[in-house]
């Protein structure tokens, strides 16, 4: 644990956790999170397939007439899923520049003016939807650096407006933001100008051919998701938050297949028959439940290991963790067992997400559980989240129930070693 090697991993790994421009990217991603949530749902209700006998989409057709009601959902997910670039755009450069201490809504709202201003337009007059959405989020991305770098460098080299004493601070910060806006926007109009002119596309299109697919190609495959288990516990090991480093990495990938999938089940596509395996929610749902680590199955491991010494510190540690543990909030249980830093855990930690993520993948693969389809809020409960995110189907929960099972077979070993070794510390 001293070595030199893990002494700079832990360095590069915090760094890259405090670097300014990922937390933004983060943060903003977070901030519209609940957004992405209440589309995907939306989605899920307008497709909500058979339960037993009874068939909700049908019942809701005989009280509002075939289809009428499901213009609801459609409406809900114009203006969440279906504008993903422009929300990131707005939501990134807010983020970034609140950490510069600049003026974060003159930043946002210049941002996503810049973004619409690249947006191809349709014959009829209209923004192209096609890259207002997750196929533009990359776009979007990028933008938001873009344009925040350069309305801070613009504030701070006082090319703005000063406004008397006495003045409002709203109308301060609003004529502040005027000459930059003005510099910001004419650049990107310049530049969309010379893409037409020379290159005769969109930089959406550019940045999508070029870095977006084939990304996101990759993402979705099985050893992307096997990496991306193991860093994101290995950091957590050495009380990095695993989650929050790697997020801001992920999201951009895993949001745009999610959106296909729920797209495709949204014009009637089954959840067995869409593309993407890898997404977001394969992974809250299949293998963190419980939270990194499955620590789900670690509380009960406990429970089964220790039933007959209830005084036992793990036990303690496990009775006041498996209330939050229960909604995917394992805070307690990482730092109170502990197993940040703790060598006996170190092995089943990181071994039993990687194992899980393998079998949930070739669940998906074989076509034994249906693919993802919908994204829930992380605190969902297992059992619950498997059945939703699957789009209602009992297979999502049998996959679950498979995988507790095997992570708690795997934890029993190391948590009766670690008890025994705790219990002759404490008598010694």
């Amino acid at each position: 644990m001293n070595s030199k090697f893990m002494q700079k991993f832990i360095e590069i790994a915090g760094r890259i956790g405090s670097q300014r421009h990922l937390i933004a990217v983060r943060d903003g991603f977070i901030a519209i999170m609940p957004l992405i949530i209440i589309g995907s749902l939306a989605i899920l209700i307008n497709n909500f397939p058979p339960l037993g006998g009874f068939e909700f989409v049908g019942w809701m057709n005989g009280i509002f007439g075939d289809g009428n009601w499901q213009s609801v959902g459609g409406s809900i997910w114009n203006g969440t899923f279906a504008v993903l670039g422009l929300l990131v755009s707005f939501s990134i450069a807010y983020n970034l520049a609140k950490l510069y201490e600049a003026d974060g809504l003159s930043a946002g709202l210049i941002s996503a003016a810049s973004y619409i201003m690249l947006v191809p337009w349709t014959d009829d007059g209209g923004l192209s939807t096609t890259w207002l959405g997750a196929q533009g989020l990359f776009v979007g991305i990028i933008v938001a650096l873009i344009v925040t770098e350069l309305f801070r460098l613009l504030v701070q080299s006082k090319w703005t407006i000063k406004m008397p004493e006495g003045v409002p601070e709203g109308v301060v910060k609003s004529f502040q933001a005027l000459i930059p806006a003005s510099i910001i926007l004419l650049v990107v109009g310049l530049f969309q100008a010379l893409m037409t002119v020379f290159v005769e596309t969109s930089i959406f299109e550019v940045i999508f051919n070029a870095i977006q697919e084939p990304l996101q190609g990759l993402g979705n495959t099985l050893p992307a998701a096997v990496i991306i288990s193991f860093l994101n516990h290995l950091l957590w090991f050495f009380g990095l938050h695993g989650t929050n480093i790697i997020g801001s990495v992920i999201e951009p990938l895993y949001l745009p297949l999610i959106e296909e999938n729920l797209e495709l089940f949204r014009n009637g596509m089954s959840a067995f028959d869409v593309p993407n395996l890898v997404t977001k929610p394969f992974l809250d749902s299949f293998v963190f439940m419980g939270g990194s680590g499955t620590t789900i199955a670690l509380l009960i491991a406990v429970f089964i290991v220790l039933r007959r010494e209830r005084k036992h510190p793990y036990n303690e540690v496990a009775k006041v963790a498996a209330p939050a543990g229960l909604f995917n909030i394992n805070e307690p249980i990482i730092f109170g067992l502990p197993i940040v830093l703790n060598p006996v855990m170190l092995i089943p930690f990181i071994l039993v997400p990687v194992t899980l993520t393998i079998i949930s993948y070739a669940a998906l693969a074989t076509g034994i559980v249906p693919k993802t389809v919908a994204i829930v809020p992380w605190t969902t409960p297992p059992i619950l989240s498997g059945y939703l995110v699957t789009g209602g189907n009992w297979q999502g929960v049998a996959l679950q129930v498979v995988n507790l099972t095997v992570a708690t077979l795997m934890y029993i070993p190391f948590i009766q070693a670690g008890a025994r070794a705790l219990k002759q510390k404490m008598e010694g």
